[in-house]
This record gives structure tokens, C-alpha cells and sequence, in this order.
């Protein structure tokens, strides 16, 4: 069975990763196998998560967290602390499906509470919680309340270190990365533009750790600025955010943000470039909050466009399931899609026993232009040495140059390599290794440390490599298909995430006993 859950785990996200899974589960619970349940409960969640069917995970986690107060010797200290992160994403879930109870989701979060409260834990990333679960039924006033309990918290953002190290929040499945974007979404739905601004820009100052940065908080900030006047800087933050958005299926609960700007931007033709473009996505959403929004937002871009005098334009819509292709004009897929948004919206207002998501629809297509900006792309460029020499270069870090074009340097307690593949060279891998290596006697320990972390990391992919002569040496790699070209800035984006996360895994090696 841990054959058919390591098999498993190797399919790509999707249906048929869930169905490998849930036998998997099934036959450890036939077996009486609790700890294969366990792993491959927890492997089911993230697949669920990734193939848009977030109602499941509060069944799942419960089982999970049931048989790790039952039986909590039968797992690390590093799977219990796992738990902490499910719990939060599987309170989530609730604004992401209807189908998920309202009050299921308040209990996991009591529950949670009370777990961080035992633990004598911080408690901010309960209240970042409760605040948008109370924003997303309307109460704003309790909304408001939790926020500002969250940011009482929370040590004051004015230290860069504080986005440069995602430990700073401590053990508590909080990104202190991302936390500036998430206020800057609640400060923009409530009308609060200098707020929101204000909440993102020390994240957009500092070299955040997270992978998701600085263009999450970007793609929060565009609509701020754009409300405050500052057009060049709503210009930029869509073009830098968008151009990593629209190639990461996990950013696709973003990009009603850039429709919506398109539309208040005077932009509405590239907005319909935008819809055309991910329309397809619509049948495959990651949730159906993103859902009803991206239906929302797409059906303001329609009408902006047909008032524009784009009414007549034809938009590709895919097959899918039983329906066939068709091209439909602008004015006709608005009809559609602001049925959609408007089906999805009344069913979370019917478990929400509220009608602040059918009203949140209709004031996002009540919008109007805030101003009629221009857009100055930037040029992309193919992935080259130089090109990457630039970026170190501008940085003021020091490196070398071997005859293959591998460029190689020193960082805080790490070696770090930059190299070039694919058949065109189009690929970056950035390799990452450790200072500190372990006796080969420790393997289990190390392999215990790099799944624990490729749980808990999106940046690097860590690994253990045997170098022989009884040392273990732990490494890592961030490797990105830059396969249409980069901006500069794009570059420059990849290779400080790639430095940040990679020094922050050698200094988590560092750390271990």
C-alpha cells in the first residue's frame, strides 16, 4: 500500500490523483492502517485543493486530526505541526465552497483557537481568519474588529527582515509575506484605498521570502492605486503581476483582480484579450468564490466593452463536458457569465443565511472607469548568461563564471549555483546547498527535514544528496521554464526569491540539532 501511496503522489494534480488516493485511504482503513491513512488523508487534501474540490477537506482533516489526539505517538513532532497549517487551510475552505457548513467551519475554527491558545501560541492567525470569514458574510464591523486584533498582535512590519523570513511569525501556519496582501484585499473590498496601499508597501520595499511576492501584493495594490491617481503605479503593478499570474494555474483566484482593473483602467479590449485567454479556466476553477468572482468580473469587462463599442467582437469558449465549442460575441458570453456569477453568488448567500455576495456582484457590475490609463510594456527577453550576471551584478553579489556558463557563488551559509537548461537554454535552475552537512548516520533525520519542509515550501525543492566519506549534504532547487522570455524585472524577481528561500533553507539546516 505505501507503494500505490508513493505512485500516487507522483500523478499530476487532478481527478485521477484524487481517485488513486481515496483507494489508498480506503484500503488503509480496511487494513486498519492508521498511519497510512494519516499520510494519505493528508496527501488527499492538497489534491483536493489543487483540483477545485475544497468541500472535501473538512471531512478529511477532522479524520485527521482525530487520530492525531487519539493516538499522537504514532506520529513526529513534524507531521502534529503539519496540522497546524491543514487546520487553517481547511477553515478556508469555507469561503471557498457553498457546500462547506457554516457551522462546521466556526467550530474548526473555536477548535483552532482554543489549540493555539493551550499551546500558548500568537493568536494572529486566528483573527486574520475570523476577519475574512466575517467579511464574506457582510459583517463588516466584526471584520474590521478581527483585523485590528490581528494587527495588534503582530510586531510592527518596519523591519525588512520580518517579509524576508517566514519564521518571524513563528510555528503558527502564517505567512508574515503574504499577511500585507490579504488586509490590502479586505481594506480594498471595504473602499479603503489608502489603507490598502499602505498595508502592501513595506512588503513591496522589502525582498520577501514567500514565492507569491511581490506580485500578490501587487495585483492587492493596482485597484488602490488606481483609485488614488497614481496611474503609473497601478500601470506597473498589473503588468509586472499579470505576467506571473497568467502562466500559474495557483494564481488563477487573481486574476478576477485583473479583469476588474482592466474594466475600472479603461482597458476593457485588453480586458477582453484577458477573458479570451483564460475563459477555459472558468469550466476547471480552483474554488467557486473564484468562480463567481472571475464570472463577475469577466461580465464587467463585457460591458465596458460593449459600451465601447466592442459588443459585436467574437470570444472562443472550449468544450467542455457535453457543451460544445462556440464563439460567442462580447455582449452574449456577458449574458452568460453574469449568470453564472449570479447562481453561484445566491448559493453562498444560502448557506450564508446573508445577501452580501449577491450584492458584492452586482456593485462590481454596477462599476465604472476610474480613469483611461496607457500601458507601456515592458520588452521580454530570452533567458541568457548576461542576462543573469546583470541581476547578481545589480545586487552587488559576488560570483564565478565556469566554462560551461554555470554561474556560482557564496551566500549566508549556503552555495548556490545558476544554470541554464533545455535544449534552447531556456530553463533557470538555481541549485541551492547547505554549508552544514549531517552524518550519514542521520539520513532518516534529513529525509525526515527535507519532506517536512517540501510540505511546508514551495521554494526550494529539498532533497538529500549522499556525498560519501559518511556526510550527508541537504540541497535544494528552484528551476523555472522561461520558455517565452522575461522582463527584466522578472528575472531579477526570480533570482531574489530564489536567493531568499534558498539561504532560508541553509539556515533552517543550520538550526537543526
Amino acid at each position: 500500500m505505501s507503494d500505490a501511496l508513493a505512485d500516487a503522489r507522483d500523478l499530476p494534480p487532478g481527478p485521477e490523483k484524487v481517485a488513486e488516493l481515496d483507494a489508498v485511504v480506503s484500503a488503509a482503513d480496511r487494513a486498519g492502517d492508521v498511519r497510512l491513512g494519516f499520510e494519505a488523508r493528508l496527501d488527499l487534501i492538497d489534491a483536493c485543493l489543487d483540483a477545485g474540490e475544497p468541500a472535501r477537506v473538512l471531512g478529511l482533516f477532522a479524520w485527521v486530526r482525530a487520530a492525531a489526539d487519539r493516538e499522537p505517538m504514532l506520529f513526529t513532532d513534524t507531521e502534529l505541526a503539519l496540522l497546524r497549517y491543514y487546520h487553517l487551510w481547511a477553515v478556508g475552505t469555507f469561503r471557498a465552497s457553498p457546500a462547506v457548513g457554516r457551522a462546521e467551519a466556526e467550530a474548526l475554527l473555536d477548535d483552532l483557537e482554543r489549540r493555539f491558545r493551550e499551546d500558548q501560541r500568537p493568536l494572529f492567525a486566528v483573527y486574520r481568519l475570523r476577519a475574512e470569514l466575517a467579511d464574506h458574510v457582510g459583517d463588516v464591523a466584526a471584520a474590521k474588529k478581527w483585523l485590528a486584533q490581528c494587527d495588534a498582535e503582530l510586531p510592527p512590519p518596519d523591519d525588512p527582515e520580518w517579509f524576508a523570513d517566514d519564521r518571524a511569525a513563528g510555528d503558527t501556519g502564517f505567512c508574515a509575506a503574504c499577511y500585507p496582501a490579504d488586509r490590502a484585499f479586505l481594506h480594498a473590498a471595504w473602499g479603503e484605498w489608502q489603507a490598502a496601499v499602505d498595508a502592501v508597501e513595506p512588503v513591496l520595499r522589502a525582498a520577501a521570502a514567500c514565492p507569491e511576492q511581490p506580485e500578490r501584493a501587487l495585483a492587492a495594490a493596482m485597484i488602490p492605486y488606481l483609485h488614488l491617481g497614481r496611474f503609473d503605479e497601478a500601470a506597473a503593478a498589473h503588468l509586472r503581476s499579470y505576467r506571473r499570474h497568467r502562466l500559474d494555474r495557483a494564481s488563477f483566484p487573481l486574476l478576477p483582480e485583473h479583469l476588474r482593473f482592466c474594466a475600472l483602467a479603461g482597458l476593457a479590449g485588453r480586458g477582453v484579450d484577458l477573458l479570451t485567454t483564460h475563459l477555459g479556466d472558468l469550466d476547471e476553477p480552483t474554488d467557486e468564490l473564484t468562480a463567481m468572482r472571475f464570472a463577475a468580473a469577466g461580465t464587467l469587462v463585457c460591458r465596458r466593452a460593449t459600451a465601447e463599442g466592442m459588443g459585436d467582437r467574437r470570444v472562443h469558449r472550449p468544450t467542455w463536458g457535453d457543451r460544445p465549442a462556440a464563439d460567442l460575441s462580447v455582449r452574449e458570453l456577458g449574458t452568460v457569465l453574469a449568470g453564472v456569477a449570479a447562481t453561484l453568488a445566491a448559493r453562498f448567500d444560502a448557506r450564508n443565511g446573508t445577501d452580501h455576495q449577491s450584492r458584492l456582484v452586482g456593485d462590481w457590475l454596477a462599476e465604472l472607469p476610474v480613469a483611461a490609463i496607457r500601458l507601456d510594456e515592458t520588452p521580454v527577453s530570452p533567458l541568457t548568461l548576461e542576462s543573469i550576471m546583470e541581476v547578481l551584478d545589480e545586487r552587488d553579489d559576488r560570483y564565478t563564471v565556469d566554462d560551461d556558463g554555470i554561474v556560482s557563488g557564496r551566500w549566508p551559509g549556503s552555495y548556490i549555483q545558476f544554470e541554464r537548461l533545455g535544449e534552447r537554454q531556456e530553463i533557470l535552475q538555481v541549485r541551492v546547498v547547505a554549508e552544514r552537512s549531517l552524518p550519514a548516520a542521520r539520513i532518516a533525520e534529513a529525509y525526515e527535514f527535507c519532506n517536512a519542509w517540501n510540505h511546508d515550501k514551495l521554494m526550494p525543492k529539498a532533497y538529500v544528496h549522499d556525498a560519501g566519506e559518511g556526510h550527508l549534504l541537504l540541497a535544494g532547487d528552484v528551476t523555472t521554464d522561461l520558455e517565452h522570455g522575461a522582463t527584466a524585472g522578472q528575472l531579477a524577481a526570480l533570482i531574489n526569491a530564489a536567493v531568499a528561500t534558498g539561504t532560508a533553507f541553509a539556515a533552517a539546516v543550520a538550526e537543526l540539532p
